[in-house]
Parts: C-alpha cells; sequence; structure tokens
C-alpha cells in the first residue's frame, strides 16, 4: 500500500516540501521542495493502507490515535499544503476506482431504522461531560453563524438560531417540527422568542432526557414537547419544519424519501 500512497502523493503534491516517513523505516518525499519542510511518520504498517482506503476519514483518526505524527510542522501546515494542491489534481486511477466503489456502497446502503438509532447512540449517547468541553452553554452541535470574525462561540449559536428563526418566519401559535432536535436549544428558542408550538425529535436517549429537563426548567413545557421517534414516523402536519446538522445522518440512498416525508409533514402553505 506504500506504493499506492506514493503514487497518489506524487501525482497530487507538486508544490511544498512534504516527507513521509513509514514505520518499516522507508522514506518518501513529495513537492517541489519549497517552503518549509512538513513531515509524517506513520507508527504501524496498516496505517498507509488506512489513509488510502478511506482518506476523509483515516487521517484524523490517524492522528487522534497517534498512529500517524508531526515530525516536522504541524497538521495544519500538512492539511495546507496537500489540499491547495488537490484542487489542482485528479487522483490516480485506482484511487479513482476505490473512491467510485465507495460512491456505489452509500447510494445502495439503506439507513434502515435500527442503523439510524445504532449510529445517533454511537454518536450522542456519551458522558455529557465531554460535550462540555467544547459546545456552547446551550449545546448546540453545529453550523455556528460567525457574523463577525471576533464573536465567540456562544454568540455564534445564538446567531444562528436567530438567523434561522427570521428565515422561517413563524408566527405565534405555529406548530413547528425540529428533526434531529439535539440537547433542545433550537425548539426552545423558536418556542420562547416565537411563540410557536414545537415538536422535537431524537434518536438519542441522552439528548431526549436533557432536552425534556431544560422545557420543564424554562417553563416551556406546554411548548414544547420532545419525543424519541424517528422522522419517517412522525406525524403531521406542522406550519414549519427545521433540521440542523443532521442531513449527515440520513444517507444519501434515502435523499428522495427524507424530502418527500417532509413535504408530506407540512402544511400546505408550510
Amino acid at each position: 500500500m506504500q506504493t499506492l500512497l506514493n503514487a497518489l502523493g506524487s501525482r497530487i503534491i507538486k508544490r511544498g516540501n512534504v516527507t513521509i516517513d513509514y514505520a518499516d523505516g522507508g522514506k518518501q518525499s513529495f513537492g517541489d521542495g519549497s517552503g518549509p519542510l512538513i513531515g509524517i511518520r506513520f507508527t504501524d504498517s496498516r496505517g498507509p493502507f488506512d489513509l488510502v482506503r478511506n482518506p476523509e476519514m483515516a487521517l484524523g483518526e490517524l492522528y487522534t490515535d497517534g498512529r500517524l505524527v508531526m515530525t516536522s510542522g504541524t497538521i495544519l501546515d500538512f492539511l495546507h499544503v496537500v489540499m491547495s494542491n488537490a484542487i489542482r489534481r485528479a487522483p490516480p486511477l485506482p484511487m479513482r476506482a476505490m473512491f467510485a466503489v465507495r460512491s456505489l456502497g452509500s447510494k445502495i446502503w439503506r439507513n434502515e431504522r435500527a442503523a439510524s438509532r445504532a449510529n445517533v447512540a454511537h454518536h450522542y449517547d456519551l458522558d455529557g461531560r465531554l460535550y462540555d468541553l467544547f459546545l456552547d452553554r446551550d449545546r448546540q452541535y453545529s453550523c455556528a453563524y460567525f457574523e463577525r470574525p471576533d464573536m465567540g462561540i456562544d454568540e455564534a449559536q445564538l446567531a444562528k438560531k436567530r438567523h434561522i428563526a427570521a428565515k422561517l418566519m413563524i408566527a405565534p401559535g405555529q406548530k413547528a417540527l425540529d428533526i434531529g432536535s439535539g440537547w433542545g436549544g433550537m425548539a426552545l428558542y423558536l418556542a420562547r422568542h416565537c411563540g410557536a408550538d414545537v415538536t422535537g425529535i431524537t434518536l438519542s436517549t441522552e439528548q431526549l432526557g436533557m432536552a425534556g429537563v431544560r422545557a420543564e426548567k424554562a417553563g416551556l413545557a406546554d411548548r414544547v414537547r420532545f419525543k424519541l421517534e424517528d422522522y419517517r414516523d412522525t406525524q403531521g402536519p406542522f406550519d414549519r419544519v427545521v433540521s440542523v446538522g443532521m442531513f449527515e445522518h440520513v444517507g444519501v440512498a434515502p435523499y428522495d424519501a427524507f424530502f418527500a416525508k417532509l413535504a408530506d409533514l407540512l402544511s400546505e402553505d408550510g
């Protein structure tokens, strides 16, 4: 697999100064030697295979697991060189074939209910102290909206909720559905600031428990309810449907079914 990774690197990295040290002592250089040296080292023999097989996923996992270490420069420097070169180069034929197989598999694979539940549990049913380390105080998981460069994460996540609410143009009393409602922040915002009657659905038992407690504490339990429910089982109609950062869990094959379900859930002018 080193041979394929070397071919990939040689084809893509034409500018810059990158070296790879392999676990068996092998070494390969890429680029034209310009710029500072950026060096990476694989600590085991399987690392190159994992990287070639699924580079988008494996690079981060290899780095966090200590199986890919930086010997010179930072991981950000490495990403910058690779990405700035990659936009100008097509991968070699074996890589294109592998990507095509993966793409076909994603289109065939259907994210059935049991698999959806298991995926969400793996991702979100974790100790809440983990999320306290990097989320804002409202536990917004994605899509922070930085209106200004100097905004902090709490302010940017508030800006996101405000921006989405403005797009929805919810009138007081209208029924809204939040698909993938997380820890409840978006639903609570729509109820508190827009006067909406909100149903939030999630497949995470941890998120469900916290969201319900938050609604009670906020005095909004009469206007906000949360359910452990797959969107495919939800019954409408709703005046508005919102879903923030959940689409990545749908899977490619069910795209049409997802949007057809949303259309079915909406009222005539929703």
